[in-house]
């Protein structure tokens, strides 16, 4: 049980719900939950991977279980500093067009809008953008807008970071505004977790609001490509935000990875996928964890990933099942379609290269294999 009843009484000293804000914590001095040895044993990894959350989320936590799945979101680990993985586990730089923008897919086009977020997700596979200064993030949006412009094969603009709904109110009315005044541009998609870190981000903002409703309708819709990891997440303020973006004419859905201690556990996730359902934010993908730095406590080998997937979606009805079990590659956006005693089965869902559109691919199976590049392919006679 969390902290928090459904209809969101305030049982934590967290937070006073009344007051419809959210303080934010970069320090583990500042959670008092943690012991003094916890802290110190800590320290050096919060240095090292960017330790941010909020006292709405941390009063999410029930603080009596050790492994509590919301506390392991975000409260940093002792093996993130094990030698593992890398920064950019999928090759993002080589999809970089100019600071902040990025063009994978013909139709698609990413734009970074931010380096920061409500809360770091341990996991996370763009800590990078946390770590020290970069170049991948531009506050001048306005050279990846004329590179949107000039390229009318994208239809398909995903803001990302980094949390977009942390950019300030005016900011995101000006980028949608742009956005809008590109004719090419038929969809405007929002990455983001505020609705499980800050629902008042969305229910508080009237003006944010009024600015979903002017630009998403018939010819030019702004989906929310929500991201709740734990059915705990999904709180009644959280419900009630997501009723709002519907009615405000925005699509939402929900997408995660399967992440080790918080939802690599079919009873959870089928929770989740139903909930979400029940929400109005279907489940759109489940990722496979990407092997990025620090990321090994976090992580679960491509086999057991597909086997908590798939009966998860047991006893589902259809509306609930389905999301598509993806490894976002450097090649591309693979699907894992099946597993059986000898082999993995995956299919090209999205390719870099077009050629590779719908391939598919049939590799030896290894329970210990994490990622498409630790698997052995069969040649099929």
């Amino acid at each position: 049980m969390g902290t928090y009843r459904d209809d969101l009484t305030p049982v934590s000293r967290y937070q006073n719900l009344g007051a419809r804000s959210v303080r934010y914590i970069r320090s583990l001095d500042a959670v008092p939950e943690l012991t003094p040895e916890e802290r110190e044993a800590l320290h050096g990894v919060a240095e090292r991977f960017a330790f941010r959350t909020n006292d709405y989320y941390l009063g999410l936590i029930d603080w009596d279980d050790p492994d509590d799945p919301i506390r392991r979101l975000v409260i940093p680990h002792p093996d993130e500093l094990r030698d593992w993985g890398a920064l950019d586990a999928s090759n993002e730089a080589s999809n970089t067009r100019l600071p902040g923008l990025q063009h994978k897919y013909a139709d698609t086009a990413l734009l970074l809008a931010i380096d920061a977020c409500g809360g770091y997700c341990r996991y996370c596979f763009r800590k990078r953008l946390f770590m020290h200064e970069n170049a991948e993030v531009s506050r001048d949006i306005e050279p990846g807008l004329e590179y949107i412009r000039s390229h009318p094969e994208i239809s398909n603009v995903l803001v990302t970071g980094g949390d977009p709904l942390l950019l300030s109110t005016a900011r995101l009315e000006r980028l949608l505004g742009e956005l809008a005044d590109i004719p090419h541009v038929r969809m405007i998609r929002f990455g983001t977790k505020m609705l499980a870190f800050n629902p008042y981000r969305v229910l508080g903002d009237e003006r944010l609001q009024q600015a979903v409703e002017r630009f998403s309708g018939p010819g030019q819709r702004i989906y929310f490509m929500l991201h709740f990891d734990h059915p705990r997440e999904i709180t009644h303020l959280a419900r009630e935000a997501v009723r709002l973006l519907r009615s405000l004419g925005a699509v939402c859905v929900n997408q995660c990875p399967i992440v080790a201690g918080v939802n690599d556990d079919p009873a959870v996730l089928a929770e989740l996928f139903q909930l979400c359902t029940n929400v109005g934010c279907p489940q759109y993908y489940v990722f496979q964890g990407r092997p990025t730095a620090g990321n090994e406590p976090y992580e679960v080998p491509i086999v057991r990933g597909w086997t908590v997937f798939s009966q998860a979606r047991r006893g589902l009805s259809g509306l609930s099942r389905r999301a598509r079990f993806v490894m976002s590659h450097a090649t591309g956006k693979i699907e894992i379609v099946g597993v059986d005693e000898e082999r993995i089965y995956l299919r090209y869902h999205r390719a870099k290269d077009p050629a590779h559109e719908d391939r598919v691919i049939v590799c030896r199976r290894d329970d210990d294999a994490y990622w498409l590049d630790q698997l052995e392919p069969v040649e099929l006679g």
